[in-house]
């Protein structure tokens, strides 16, 4: 396939917000590309050259991409941002001040130039970078060079992600969207979008049948969700496993003895870089390789107290992490394992896999196994909870003693209990919600340039309005916010975004890539708000920069939390 064909599809799904016609016109790109293409396809559709967990990144700032733009059809600089100003996209100002020769390149041939790009490395890697991108540019047609300019900033605003890559993977192999449940169990386990795309294309939907966890791959953590109350929670699990809720970062943790270590986020993130004291680590494993998942809890180097999640996410810094690792030293609280020595074990029920885990993991000065105890008595739970709280922890978490590991679910085989009333008012948890826009300040936040956030939730593929949040905020973080938030404004709407009541609309509209935690007396039932619901007197608790946009709290969810709600208050 020619990389102009691409480009004119690129096209096509740029103009529309239909999702059922986004899903189509891409089953009808997957249908017509060849296996040797369409995993290329699939990632650059999401503007990268790897799976989310492989730390490659293009690392190119727009000034870079002006450069490239200017040396390749021989302008200045000054031009380029002329044009960059008034179309108000990089991509569109490479299309006006086009005047290259086509040379007819083939996706293969794009895809294989811009892995170049991204993993070029070393003393003048920027410019190596500047002119290999030139040299791309020069041999595409406009519409191209369009979209190649777009994708290493990350700004192909095609307005979807790998849920409805495989929505279309099922349409191309049966016309509907039927195969989307087993898509997606097989992306949890293996989320590689173009190993999944590549594999259904050359061996149908029954090759995904021998997809496994595999060490150096990350698992999608399993999430929880949410019961009001101890008595809900043994009513409708059972027995039970009750373990403290750490208020920590996700880490699951990869060993292949020998050979390395590697960590990974809930949102696949190679973390390796975090944790250099991982590097000692098969000290205390029983394993030739393991996959761990547990949450990383830092720690007062002076009274070993566990400390807050702001202080510990400290520790992602990009720099001086030696410092850092000194200054706030881990303790890794294992909780569950996923893969030993070969074996496969997410099917294998927690109570099995509590005694591999503890026959697995040594406790020392990096690991330890999460405590636990088994009951089936909702007065047990309820206590072993409030010890937890009085200890500084979040609360506990409750999970069905005898359930596999689902990979990237939030069913109720684990299920959160944590403190119902004061920051989290009459609400069963926080929410976690996408920021969608800003408003200018008003008063003293003039001077910040922000003075409330527009925030939204997750429906289907799309997200809807929830609430603005205008406090809870710092001075200190509304001038953080409006730095982040400022990096990645946008003129439009972005297409994601639907629903959104004129009454809403911000100054200022943000793609979607900053994820915030927030708390409120209670939901109510709104017909202005996108999600049905809205959040009274809402507050921020913090920026989640460990969960990607799409993992935030769904209108699902938030029903259920309503419906919890109007439980807890009859009772």
């Amino acid at each position: 396939m020619l990389f102009s064909q691409l480009a004119s599809y690129l096209g096509k799904l740029e103009k529309t917000r239909s999702r059922n016609e986004i899903t189509e016109i891409l089953a009808d790109l997957f249908t017509h590309a060849k296996a040797d293409e369409i995993g290329k396809l699939s990632y650059l559709l999401q503007g990268r050259v790897v799976p989310l967990y492989e730390a490659v990144e293009f690392g190119i700032a727009d000034k870079f991409i002006i450069r490239a733009i200017a040396l390749a059809y021989n302008v200045s600089s000054e031009d380029v941002m002329r044009e960059f100003k008034k179309l108000g996209d990089l991509g569109y100002a490479a299309q006006s001040l086009h005047n290259g020769v086509s040379k007819g390149l083939r996706v293969v041939d794009v895809y294989e130039a811009l892995y170049c790009i991204a993993t070029v490395s070393g003393q003048g890697s920027q410019e190596k970078k500047i002119g290999l991108l030139s040299n791309l540019l020069m041999k595409l047609d406009k519409e191209s060079a369009c979209y190649v300019v777009r994708i290493p900033i990350d700004k192909l605003r095609l307005g979807f992600s790998e849920t409805t890559i495989l929505d279309a993977l099922s349409w191309m192999l049966v016309g509907d969207k039927t195969l989307r449940s087993t898509l997606e169990d097989a992306y949890n386990v293996r989320p590689d979008i173009g190993y999944i795309s590549e594999t259904v294309k050359r061996e149908g939907i029954e090759g995904l049948r021998h997809v496994r966890a595999r060490v150096g791959s990350p698992v999608l953590s399993q999430l929880s969700q949410r019961l009001p109350n101890a008595d809900d929670m043994i009513k409708k699990m059972g027995e039970v496993a009750v373990e403290p809720k750490y208020d920590g970062v996700r880490v699951e943790l990869h060993f292949k003895r020998g050979s390395w270590v590697r960590t990974f986020s809930r949102n696949l993130e190679n973390t390796t870089e975090m944790f250099p004291e991982l590097t000692n680590v098969g000290n205390e494993l029983r394993a030739d390789d393991v996959i761990l998942d547990g949450e990383a809890v830092g720690l007062d180097p002076k009274t070993g107290k566990t400390i807050s999640f702001q202080e510990t996410t400290t520790r992602k810094r990009k720099h001086n992490i030696a410092e850092a690792s000194k200054s706030v030293p881990l303790k890794f609280f294992v909780f569950d394992i996923l893969y030993k020595n070969g074996k496969d074990l997410l099917s294998v029920p927690l109570s099995e896999r509590r005694k591999i885990l503890e026959h697995t993991v040594v406790p020392g000065v990096l690991l330890a196994i999460s405590p636990q105890i088994v009951t089936s008595e909702a007065n047990v739970v309820r206590s072993y909870h409030d010890k937890q709280l009085k200890a500084g922890l979040e609360g506990a978490m409750v999970k069905k003693w005898n359930s596999p590991y689902e990979p990237g679910r939030r069913g109720y085989s684990w299920v959160k209990f944590k403190e119902e009333e004061g920051k989290t008012g009459k609400l069963t948890d926080t929410i976690d919600a996408v920021v969608m826009g800003y408003y200018l300040g008003e008063g003293k936040r003039t001077g910040f340039g922000i003075g409330a956030l527009l925030v939204g939730v997750k429906k289907a593929d799309a997200y809807v309005t929830v609430t603005k949040i205008g406090t809870g905020v710092s001075d200190e973080l509304w001038k953080a916010l409006r730095t982040k938030l400022h990096a990645i404004n946008t003129r439009e709407q972005p297409k994601e975004y639907q629903d959104v009541n004129k009454v809403f609309l911000p100054d200022v509209w943000v793609s979607p890539r900053v994820v915030v935690e927030l708390a409120g007396d209670d939901l109510t039932k709104s017909p202005s708000h996108g999600a049905g619901y809205a959040v009274r007197f809402p507050r921020l608790v913090r920026i989640r920069t460990d969960k990607r946009p799409d993992q935030v709290t769904t209108v699902v969810e938030l029903t259920e939390m309503f419906t919890n709600q109007k439980s807890h208050t009859k009772k």
